[in-house]
């Protein structure tokens, strides 16, 4: 066979393959039986047979919400001395003042033992309100949203952006009332970075709370816990010396 045949060969074969391709391809779906896994999130929405109710009344009034009856322990020209202190003073405070910041929270009514370390952008709402025992740190970020009394022990760590919250609302009431609830951190315990406390929780003595924990109920002593909502999950046991 003369090279010019083997050519023309060639090209017989090739064009009878790609026939035989196009004979075979599959056709692409039709709109109406395309599969919905395709088409993303919109086709999802689209063929929901129920959505959630968005216009129904709402089942509080919140003109109705009143706090007259809580006591902020203070007179209110104070509490704004305070809240501008807070907000011009400890920003501005070097990392290592901890002793003028623990200062400002004393004048102020708070009780600080010795060796307490406070970041600058840690926050109280009322300090007078507050009691932190010897040798405890409280990080960056931390919040302490003291509507209740807030005691921390001694020796104890809350990490940095952990909010411990004493006040929440009543959600079987119509008027939205607020319900407050005191909290206590044992001696010795760790609260991790960005936990939160919820009001009327206490943490038991040595306890660890791990990391972007939920804490809706007291915690055992000396346990190591963590989850949303959080759980003991072991013992915490120290090395020998």
């Amino acid at each position: 066979m003369s090279l010019n045949q083997e050519e023309i060969q060639e090209d017989i074969e090739v064009a009878r393959l790609a026939k035989a391709c196009e004979n075979t391809q599959e056709q692409p779906p039709s709109k109406s039986t395309q599969s919905t896994d395709t088409l993303g999130p919109l086709a999802t929405n689209s063929v929901s047979s129920h959505r959630p109710a968005v216009d129904r009344p709402a089942l509080v009034d919140l003109r109705r919400y009143d706090q007259s009856g809580f006591d902020r322990g203070r007179p209110g020209w104070l509490i704004l001395l305070w809240w501008l202190v807070q907000a011009i003073a400890f920003p501005v405070t070097l990392h290592s003042m901890n002793g003028l910041r623990c200062n400002l929270l004393r004048l102020f009514g708070a009780t600080i033992g010795r060796g307490v370390i406070i970041r600058p952008t840690a926050r109280f709402t009322y300090p007078w309100k507050v009691t932190i025992g010897d040798y405890s740190w409280i990080g960056d970020d931390v919040v302490f949203y003291s509507l209740d009394t807030i005691q921390v022990g001694t020796h104890c760590v809350v990490s940095q952006k952990a909010y411990l919250c004493t006040g929440t609302h009543d959600i079987q009431d119509s008027a939205f009332g607020l319900v407050t609830g005191a909290i206590a951190i044992g001696n010795g315990a760790w609260l991790a970075t960005d936990c939160f406390i919820s009001p009327g929780v206490y943490i038991g003595s040595n306890a660890v709370i791990g990391a972007r924990s939920m804490v809706l109920t007291d915690m055992p002593e000396q346990q190591v816990c963590w989850g949303s909502p959080c759980r003991p999950r072991y013992p915490r046991r120290m090395r020998a010396e």
